[in-house]
């Protein structure tokens, strides 16, 4: 009986053991078909830091005291450095005010060495100008001359610019330097031939021939702005010279030609012209200044986009003083007789002035330049100083020849 128990206790344990190896059996190729059916996690680490925490030593060796300081050598290295380090830190602006103090006084010294280059020349240029107009003859012609091809060459300079030419065809240059000697000729044939017509027909048509006969395909943009240049260069300070020459009638009722030398001409030499010419000059010159001192200290409401930097109250400012300074002129020079004559030619003074303004500022705009050149020290190119006087010739002129005899002011 113990031998069957013993043999059937042995049969149960080899049958559980088989179940159990089918059982794992099964389990092995459910656990490939999971396998096979999604994919392998990411493997892991060999050493997690888990691992690595849990093998650290707890304490360390004298030897490790260079990797790991103690809390004394802490403590140490604290003191010395809050000894060695100063109280307050320094501000970054605390270096450098030195240099902004150096920057500030350069700058100043830059400003009052410009004031001062504007004021020389400026006042250099004045006294000049007022020799000449006052010498009249083939002087004045030749200076206006010498001016209108300074200036016609910068204007040409201007529309041949980058920012110009990539929206308007620009006129060749040899074309621009024929207009500029045409421009130069006018004033000269004016004073000779004491007219106008014949030498801007005759200018134009060359002007035209030569854009037409140009190496590669014309344009009518070049004709227009080489006319344009012609126009504003040449025929309009051409009014200068018939307004300073060619009105020859003597001023009778000034009293500086009484006392004028004979040898410099005597009274004759005070002429319509010359007293004229005068007062627009000087009406000019004081338009500037008040608009500029004007806008400077009231300025606030812009006068136009074309010149930003251009206000209503000083565009007010130089209207009153370009009237103010006629009507004082025109009692102390007996000329224009009358208060109302006065006041028109004034007005007419400044609104040549502003306007010649106006259109030298958008020339520079579109050309992206501050200023038309570089040959006046202080005050940019011969347009910056002229571009006011430009279109004032031909409208003190129209007013001495049309204006006064017809409405008898």
């Amino acid at each position: 009986m113990a031998v069957a128990a013993a043999h059937c206790s042995c049969s149960l344990h080899s049958l559980s053991s088989s179940l159990s190896t089918r059982k794992r059996g099964t389990n092995n190729i459910n656990m490939n078909m999971r396998v096979s059916m999604w994919p392998s996690p990411a493997p892991r680490p060999l050493i997690s830091v888990r691992h690595l925490l849990r093998h650290l030593p707890r304490r360390f060796s004298a030897s490790d005291s260079a990797f790991f300081p103690s809390s004394s050598s802490i403590a140490e290295n604290y003191t010395s450095t809050t000894e060695n380090t100063p109280t307050s830190m320094p501000s970054p602006l605390e270096g450098s005010g030195g240099e902004i103090e150096i920057s500030l006084e350069q700058n100043q010294k830059g400003q009052s060495n410009q004031l001062k280059k504007r004021v020389v020349f400026g006042l250099g240029i004045g006294f000049g100008a007022g020799g000449v107009v006052v010498a009249g003859g083939w002087v004045f012609a030749a200076a206006l001359a010498a001016v209108v091809l300074a200036g016609s060459r910068e204007f040409f300079e201007l529309v041949r610019s980058r920012r110009i030419a990539d929206g308007m065809a620009s006129p060749p240059r040899h074309v621009s330097r024929v207009c500029s000697v045409i421009c130069f000729l006018m004033p000269l044939f004016t004073l000779y031939y004491g007219h106008m017509d014949v030498s801007v027909i005759f200018s134009a048509f060359i002007i035209a021939i030569a854009v037409m006969l140009q190496r590669g395909n014309p344009r009518f943009a070049h004709l227009a702005s080489t006319v344009f240049g012609l126009f504003y260069c040449g025929y309009l300070p051409s009014f200068w010279i018939k307004l300073r020459c060619s009105l020859a009638v003597p001023a009778l009722n000034t009293e500086i030609g009484k006392y004028w030398p004979v040898l410099l001409g005597g009274m004759a030499h005070w002429t319509v012209g010359l007293v004229a010419t005068l007062i627009s000059i000087s009406s000019i010159i004081a338009a500037d200044t008040f608009a500029f001192l004007g806008g400077r200290a009231f300025g606030k409401t812009p006068l136009t986009d074309i010149s930003p930097k251009k206000t209503l109250e000083g565009a007010f400012a130089g209207l009153l003083g370009c009237v103010v300074v006629t009507v004082i002129l025109s009692k102390i020079l007996c000329w224009p007789k009358s208060l109302p004559s006065a006041l028109v030619y004034g007005v007419l003074n400044f609104a040549g002035s502003i306007f010649g303004d106006l259109l030298e500022s958008l020339i520079k705009r579109d050309a992206g330049v501050k200023d038309s050149g570089s040959l006046i020290p202080g005050h940019g190119g011969i347009l910056d100083r002229v571009d006011s006087y430009v279109f004032t010739g031909a409208l003190s002129y129209s007013f001495v020849k049309v204006a006064l005899p017809l409405f008898g002011l």
